[in-house]
């Protein structure tokens, strides 16, 4: 791990959580992209100021990184606390430190993290075993639950924290043990050795991105071997089926994405990395089959993922209730980390338009105002306003009604300030000929072309503001600038010329030049396909990337009785987003059912439809934000 070539690879990679050995787009990485204020910017400082210091606090109050104090006193399990993956949650917050001391250089930071990892190394089993679970006289053997215990995803994200330092730092403390327990993965679970699989997929992209660091084939191939394992039944059959897992059918076979949504979504990254590094143009052909079939039938307009509170799991095609919507943020950011390995691959703007919508509107809408409470689950109705929780206390519930400081499991906190650190690298990539913007976000994007440098500065008050104005600060003689047309922006322009959703390739600037892009934000409605029961006959509001909802705080009543007009399009009205609709308030005792024809009412007695008024939206990632409410993206149209 110390010869030249492995050191020029190891600066090609810096500050890249992504990193495939071949693409059609090279990723850029936080070295070259920076965020200077803006949605994206404010959010990375929110993560820096507060996001982290709350993980931090939290993972010590709940006695989960004293685990490891125990596990090197060898006074374990007396005193463990916390769910069997709970050092899962330390590993997350060692990788969104990496990322951010990577962004910031921030010195006090990286003394922390060297603190943490220290203790993380003292309960490091010398031959590279690490669970504060399992292992011990008085718990479970090694591996010896592989459907619940969790061991192989916790060492996932243990690696992918030490990548994330390689990558921010070079070789430390916390990259060795990472390298230690991904060997010792090998030596347990290699072609001779145990033929099995964990319940929850992670090791997989973690061992593809080690391989990229190092160079060292077997972390590839063990990667392979989890994925080619996985749908033979290896695992134990449970009530909610082996789908839940994803090991009922082979990864090659399926067609869609089922089961468990964050595990379908992470298994589905690891097997397009190992797809990507051994040419396996099959195997990346069943995942993108799979990734597109899942945002075409099984996703919410937020671009959420997960129908079902059972199981956490998706739902059968186009079973997306907004009210019992899962939607887990964990399962956002595994939507994100799909869609962008696809995206590099293919060029496909699709998957590039999912990453934005699940950034905006899941990613974003998990922290709080402050960064000191997070949604878990992300529903797209509340029926109930929920109760204040005490900052105090960590939530039992998964599906909080407001944002609760922290979880009894908390996967979804933890993962997001990860991804946020990181965030630059989502923005854009390059190749030989030029340059390819993404995601817009007010910042600079640096990259090296065969011709010469490139240095570009964004700026833009999106997604609020639709226009996108690319200044060149450094370019060679002759280079291409691409651009992301979302989807639903029909009548964009680029430099006064109208472009086609999809991606515009336009020929890059001199130095002193500008490239112009206008995106059409106004907010407008947007209807399901009729084959999404669950809000026929409803309409929703975007604007933009942004989807909007109202809530009763600017309704005044409980948004049950919101009926909007639909032939009135929304409007921007004092700074807010509007729609004009009616309230209609029905008697609590009538029965609930009229014959054919009635009106939306029912005509029942106590029934009135006071004059329509404009009602003010909220963006939703910022629902909850006022206290106690009731919500609802899709509205009945009256």
């Amino acid at each position: 791990m110390t010869d030249t070539s492995t050191r020029t690879d190891r600066a090609a990679q810096h500050g890249r959580p992504v990193v495939p050995s071949t693409a059609r787009w090279r990723p850029l990485g936080i070295a070259d992209v920076h965020l200077d204020g803006g949605f994206w910017g404010d959010l990375q400082q929110r993560n820096a100021t507060a996001m982290i210091a709350h993980t931090e606090h939290w993972v010590e109050r709940m006695g989960w990184a004293a685990n490891f104090d125990l596990a090197a006193a060898g006074t374990l399990p007396e005193g463990r606390r916390g769910r069997e993956f709970s050092d899962s949650e330390i590993y997350k917050l060692l990788e969104a430190m990496s990322w951010e001391v990577g962004r910031t250089g921030d010195l006090d930071l990286d003394r922390r993290l060297r603190a943490l990892a220290s203790r993380v190394a003292a309960a490091q089993e010398p031959d590279g075993y690490l669970s504060t679970m399992f292992g011990r006289p008085g718990q479970g053997a090694r591996w010896s639950d592989p459907e619940w215990g969790h061991e192989l995803y916790c060492l996932g994200h243990l690696i992918q924290a030490g990548v994330a330092r390689a990558r921010t730092y070079g070789d430390d403390e916390l990259v060795g043990v990472a390298v230690r327990a991904a060997d010792h993965v090998c030596d347990v679970f290699g072609p001779d050795g145990r033929q099995g699989v964990d319940g929850h997929p992670e090791i997989e992209p973690a061992l593809v991105e080690l391989y990229r660091l190092t160079g060292e084939r077997r972390y590839l191939d063990q990667a392979r071997l989890f994925v080619e394992r996985r749908g033979h039944g290896v695992l134990a059959d449970i009530e909610l089926g082996r789908s839940y897992f994803q090991d009922d059918e082979p990864v090659r076979a399926a067609t869609t994405l089922r089961g468990h949504a964050v595990r379908a979504l992470y298994l589905a990254a690891g097997a397009a990395d190992v797809a990507v590094e051994d040419g396996d143009a099959d195997l990346l052909g069943a995942v993108e089959r799979q990734v597109r079939s899942a945002l075409a039938r099984r996703t919410y307009l937020t671009g959420g993922m997960g129908a079902h509170h059972e199981g956490e799991s998706f739902g059968l095609d186009f079973e997306l209730p907004p009210d019992r919507a899962y939607a887990e943020t964990c399962a956002g950011i595994g939507s994100v980390m799909a869609n962008h390995r696809l995206l590099l691959q293919s060029g496909d703007a699709r998957h590039a338009d999912a990453v934005e919508r699940t950034l905006f509107n899941v990613l974003a809408a998990s922290p709080s105002a402050e960064g000191t409470a997070f949604f878990y689950t992300n529903p797209l109705q509340q029926r109930v306003p929920g109760e204040v929780p005490d900052p105090d206390v960590a939530s039992p519930r998964a599906s909080s009604s407001l944002r609760a400081p922290w979880f009894h499991v908390s996967c979804c906190p933890t993962n997001v300030t990860r991804t946020v650190a990181s965030l630059g690298a989502y923005v854009a990539s390059s190749d030989d000929d030029g340059v390819q913007l993404h995601q817009y976000a007010a910042g600079t994007v640096a990259a090296t072309l065969p011709g010469g440098p490139v240095r570009l500065r964004v700026a833009t008050a999106y997604p609020h503001d639709g226009r996108v104005v690319v200044s060149v600060e450094e370019a060679p003689d002759a280079w291409t600038l691409t651009l992301r047309v979302p989807a639903w922006a029909a009548g964009a322009t680029v430099d006064d010329l109208p472009v086609a959703p999809g991606y515009v390739a336009v020929t890059g600037p001199a130095a002193g030049g500008q490239v112009v892009l206008d995106l059409p934000v106004a907010p407008r409605f947007t209807v399901a396909d009729p084959r999404v029961d669950a809000v026929r006959g409803q309409v929703a509001v975007e604007a933009g990337p942004l989807v909007y909802a109202v809530e009763s705080v600017d309704l005044g009543v409980d948004v049950a009785q919101v009926r909007v007009d639909a032939t009135r399009t929304p409007r921007v009205r004092d700074g807010s987003v509007t729609v004009r609709a009616q309230v209609v308030a029905v008697a609590e005792e009538d029965w609930p059912y009229a014959g054919a024809g009635a009106t939306d009412d029912g005509g029942r007695a106590g029934a009135s439809v006071p004059d329509a008024r404009e009602v003010p939206l909220v963006a939703y990632h910022a629902w909850g934000n006022r206290g106690p409410s009731t919500m609802r993206v899709w509205l009945p149209v009256g």
